[in-house]
């Protein structure tokens, strides 16, 4: 495969066993990988290359740290960005989401998991071409048919019900915050109350009959689906 159809991710950390270790796990899958040792030079290669599919960030780095780096890069761009953190700091955390970072994950973590994150934000924004059905716990989902059906009955969904059963799906196990919830299936930046999702949430709930318990709410936060 030529280096042209290659999606091309931006590894920043200060460490070099750090990006070598994640670079090796996404050379594997097939990405090709920039490396940055800190935060001005992640910026100097961002803007040098228009075409970065994707951003891994070090929140600790010196020169700019990853807060810094992120908030110069979200004012031309919205490329999904996924920060590493070696404190689970929840002020971090809602930093991050106000800052529109895509998804966080703190150190140590399994290289395999932050590929599999990797690969779920190129699917949501359309830059990997995806499996048009996923399926979990008994629910099947056809993106291409826009029909979802759970332990094979056909469940009657408006669009938004079914993008937020996909969001769910496509990120089960994780919590995701209703500002996460809201940029990523509703697409705008959202300030204001959140009744707009749990509505949805409610009717998608229901519908799904006994499969609405999977979806759980994280209080103070937002929801997950837990298989």
């Amino acid at each position: 495969m030529s280096n042209v159809n290659k999606l091309k991710i931006l590894v920043v950390d200060d460490e070099s066993r750090m990006r070598k270790l994640v670079k090796d796990f996404l050379v594997k899958q097939d990405y090709e990988v920039l490396e940055a040792g800190d935060g001005s030079e992640a910026l100097d290669i961002f803007f040098e290359n228009q075409d970065i599919a994707l951003i891994i960030l070090d929140v600790m780095m010196p020169k700019l740290d990853g807060w810094q780096v992120c908030r110069e890069i979200r004012g031309y761009s919205k490329v999904p960005i996924i920060m590493l953190t070696a404190r689970g700091d929840e002020r971090d955390e809602l930093q991050g989401f106000e800052l529109g970072v895509d998804e966080y994950i703190s150190k140590p973590f399994s290289p395999k998991i932050l590929v599999a994150r990797v690969e779920a934000i190129l699917r949501r924004t359309n830059q990997l071409a995806g499996d048009e059905t996923i399926e979990c716990g008994g629910i099947v989902i056809d993106k291409a048919a826009h029909v979802v059906t759970i332990d094979g009955e056909q469940i009657d969904l408006s669009f938004k019900e079914f993008e937020l059963l996909t969001f769910f799906v496509e990120n089960k196990g994780i919590a995701l915050s209703r500002e996460k919830i809201l940029n990523s299936v509703w697409n705008y930046d959202y300030f204001g109350d959140a009744r707009t999702i749990d509505t949805h949430v409610k009717k998608l709930r229901s519908k799904m009959g006994e499969k609405g318990n999977l979806i759980k709410t994280v209080w103070g936060m937002g929801y997950k689906l837990e298989i």
